[in-house]
């Protein structure tokens, strides 16, 4: 199994959601979060002022799936995130060693 994190903007949750749901995703946990990579954050301007947003809003993606499924999850998150500018986000992959269903004490791909 693998935890994949995604960390997109949030105007593009719907968009990647919708896709997710096409191929077949159904467990999803979404976070907002703040932060900044290379960027180091957006200038914006306020009525002929200029401001610094230092860890602007971005959304979390969190999704556990077996192994195969990975490739295919990643694909579509990164053609449905995508924008070419910079603050688009990042994608981790990540082991999981286990997962249990609490309800029934299933472990493993069953609780998939």
């Amino acid at each position: 199994m693998k935890r994949i994190e995604a960390i997109i903007r949030p105007m593009k949750l719907d968009e990647v959601k919708i896709a997710l749901g096409e191929i077949g995703v159904r467990g999803i946990s979404v976070q907002d979060v703040r932060g900044t990579g290379r960027q180091g954050g957006q200038r914006e301007r306020f009525r002929g002022a200029d401001y610094i947003i230092d860890l602007p809003l971005k959304v979390k993606l969190e999704i556990i799936v077996r192994d195969e499924e990975v490739d295919e999850i990643v694909e579509t998150i990164l053609r449905h995130a995508h924008t070419g500018e910079p603050g688009d986000g990042k994608i981790f992959i990540l082991p999981m060693s286990d997962a249990i269903r609490i309800r029934t004490s299933e472990s493993g791909d069953d609780v998939l």
